[in-house]
């Protein structure tokens, strides 16, 4: 396993009708940023001319390839993925925008899983105007998860400070308990616990659990899942040697910030954990599905319609999810070639001496 090798990255333009185009073009137009990785952005040379004009960016091009494999180093690669015309309408809800976010998604993944590209950041989408017989998903962690065969999946959101998973993802709230179980809090904890080591490299992690009533159920007076599901499924993985804590109160946890002492933290649903999140860290945000045999990020934030072609947005989030792709990679190499050659010995057989 060579760790040094170069790492291809593959960009899903998202949205154009909201601030994907704008946050890749500010994020790659900072050549230093190519020193460590080669992007492929799966889009069109219309749009991103078209964003770039109303952008007022004049000293930045991209570099258009055919295939994934004439990616140049050093370049803002952008391989043409439809060339139909599509009308930019920023800021509004459309069908083409919905079906070109889907086709660079498509070719995007379809190259992943040929290995073409070693990890893929998915700019945001509109989960409305995607929605198709071949996207059927509440997001792209649902989409991914059933695209590269994984039993399940880990909505990990991701800053310098914080790691926040969520047990339950996107489904409505009043569904919520009845998806609550100790198999399910199991299987995240074990994915969580397993992304910390191999994605992260942290040895031996620290994973606090919320509890999904107010103060925790406050011992079975305000609801019974803590005592009957939560602390049982915490108890079972601390037996079998994972660092899992709690369950504590959600308000407290965050105001007292408790979460500091922590590697990891798994919520029981969507808002109780990207509240507090997107509070620390909107502008930096990543999201990271954990659990996949592939590397995927994103950027915390959404298409931002409100302020699509105002010159305005943030590259922050984009840059950060980059970033996070190239070191997930990059740990998945060292734990492969640690694998291959666990003590680290060089070979230094030599056919002529035998050496």
């Amino acid at each position: 396993m060579d760790t040094d090798k170069p790492v291809v990255i593959g960009i899903s333009h998202g949205d154009v009708n909201g601030i994907s185009y704008e946050v890749i073009i500010k994020a790659l137009a900072d050549a230093r940023i190519l020193d460590f990785f080669t992007p492929v952005v799966y889009g069109s040379s219309k749009v991103a001319s078209y964003f770039k004009k109303t952008l007022g960016v004049h000293d930045f091009n991209f570099h258009v390839i055919r295939s994934a494999d004439q990616a140049l180093p050093g370049k803002a690669n952008l391989l043409n993925v439809f060339s139909d015309e599509i009308k930019i309408e920023l800021g509004q809800n459309t069908t083409i925008a919905g079906q070109a976010a889907l086709q660079s998604l498509e070719s995007a993944t379809d190259d992943l899983a040929k290995g073409h590209i070693d990890a893929l950041v998915t700019a945001p989408i509109n989960k409305q105007n995607i929605q198709s017989k071949a996207f059927d998903f509440p997001g792209h962690t649902e989409y991914l998860t059933r695209k590269f065969g994984a039993d399940d999946s880990l909505m990990l959101m991701v800053s310098n400070t914080t790691r926040i998973g969520v047990i339950t993802g996107h489904i409505p709230l009043r569904e919520v308990p009845g998806k609550i179980t100790k198999v399910e809090i199991l299987k995240k904890i074990r994915i969580m616990n397993q992304s910390l080591q191999n994605d992260f490299g942290i040895r031996k992690p620290r994973i606090a659990i919320l509890g999904l009533n107010p103060h925790a159920g406050d011992k079975g007076v305000i609801g019974l899942e803590e005592q009957e599901l939560i602390i049982p499924a915490i108890r079972e993985a601390f037996d079998c040697g994972m660092l899992v804590f709690g369950p504590y109160p959600a308000d407290g946890f965050f105001g007292s910030s408790a979460f500091n002492n922590f590697d990891g933290i798994l919520t029981m649903y969507h808002d109780q954990g990207l509240i507090p999140f997107k509070t620390l860290a909107f502008k930096s945000g990543v999201n990271f599905t954990a659990g996949l045999s592939v590397v995927r990020t994103s950027p915390a934030h959404g298409t931002a319609f409100d302020i699509a072609g105002k010159n305005i947005a943030s590259a922050d989030a984009f840059r950060e999810a980059i970033y996070l792709a190239i070191d997930v990679v990059k740990n998945r190499r060292m734990n492969e070639a640690l694998m291959e050659n666990p003590l680290g010995v060089k070979d230094t057989y030599d056919e002529n001496n035998n050496e």
